[in-house]
């Protein structure tokens, strides 16, 4: 599944945010970082903002031959 985690810098104190999606899309807009899925934007934050987004997919398990 595709996940990105958003982690904000200590002094703003906002929560980080872990969002699970497999049809977002992140991309680079005029200084914007977008997750957008086919209905539209679902987040957009500002690069002054100094959030940081990482990709932390989960790997399914390979099947176990028996």
């Amino acid at each position: 599944m595709r996940r990105y985690l958003v982690t904000h810098p200590r002094d703003q104190k906002r929560d980080d945010i872990l969002i699970e999606d497999p049809h977002l899309t992140l991309r680079f807009d005029a200084g914007w970082a977008v997750l957008e899925d086919a209905n539209g934007v679902c987040l957009a934050i500002p690069s002054g903002q100094g959030a940081s987004i990482q990709r932390v997919d989960v790997q399914e398990p390979a099947p176990q031959e028996e």
